[in-house]
């Protein structure tokens, strides 16, 4: 079975994108067949994966709007996974999609006709709680919110969850939250602990092992358009590489997801 798993997190800058990217590299890498969905209208997925967003001529914007068949759109990379693109495009999609009727369920029923070509499918949801979220959050089996482990970071779990419950209950009952990935953890101060344990305490969401470390190759990955799973080995790599396996385990074998300070739920 396709495993459809959304990364959403309404709040910008928690490394949505480099989680999309370094999870579809790393399950590629453990022979998973793999597509990575772009909704962002910024396209910084379609980027950071060697593709020019402005020099493409059809996108996911085509395939929501039912103007481009999915199978035409996608794009090989060399992560080794498949992507179906966003360009700016797509920013004008919300409001068609908004008079639509059915318009939560546009990103399904385009997945539905390639499912059956990959093991896994990863959403990159924008940093917002539109339309685009909602076909994302409706599309998946899972849900994962990356946070970022800074003070205040938690701003908006709570309405996230919330709008996670309504699409449990409206569009998808069968969407699981398996829990937050912490990134920019920095091992060295007490403060990124503290952090998730108010989330993993205020909102009973579990931490899912291992944290995300800090590292300036995410950032000179996202510049140069590769990917940090790429070229010199690195503690960021290691760690999305370790998350990778404790999501094929938990969907393969049926096992626990390892969570932070090891917990299992």
């Amino acid at each position: 079975m396709t495993r459809t798993l959304a990364i959403a997190n309404q709040k910008g800058g928690v490394a949505k994108t480099t989680t999309v990217e370094s999870l579809g590299a790393a399950l590629a890498d453990l022979d998973a067949s793999v597509l990575v969905v772009d909704l962002d209208p910024q396209g910084c997925l379609t980027f950071s994966l060697g593709h020019d967003p402005d020099q493409l001529q059809a996108s996911v914007h085509d395939v929501l709007l039912g103007e481009e068949e999915i199978a035409d759109v996608l794009l090989d990379t060399e992560d080794n996974v498949t992507l179906l693109p966003a360009t700016i495009d797509l920013a004008g999609a919300e409001a068609l999609l908004l008079m639509r009727p059915g318009r939560e369920y546009a990103l399904r029923r385009a997945l539905a006709e390639v499912a059956e070509d990959f093991d896994v499918i990863i959403v990159d949801c924008p940093p917002s709680l539109g339309v685009l979220t909602l076909n994302g959050l409706t599309a998946a089996n899972e849900v994962i919110v990356p946070l970022q482990c800074e003070t205040l970071a938690h701003r908006g779990v709570g309405q996230l969850l919330r709008t996670v419950s309504e699409i449990q209950q409206i569009t998808n009952p069968d969407l699981t939250m398996l829990g937050a990935v912490a990134t920019l953890f920095d091992s060295r101060t007490t403060h990124s602990r503290d952090v998730l344990a108010d989330v993993s305490d205020r909102y009973e969401l579990p931490v899912l092992d291992p944290p995300i470390p800090r590292t300036v190759r995410f950032a000179e990955a996202t510049a140069s358009g590769t990917s940090v799973m790429r070229g010199r080995k690195n503690k960021g790599a290691a760690a999305y590489r370790e998350l990778a396996e404790n999501l094929w385990k938990h969907w393969e074998a049926g096992e626990p997801m390892r969570t932070f300070e090891g917990a299992a739920v």
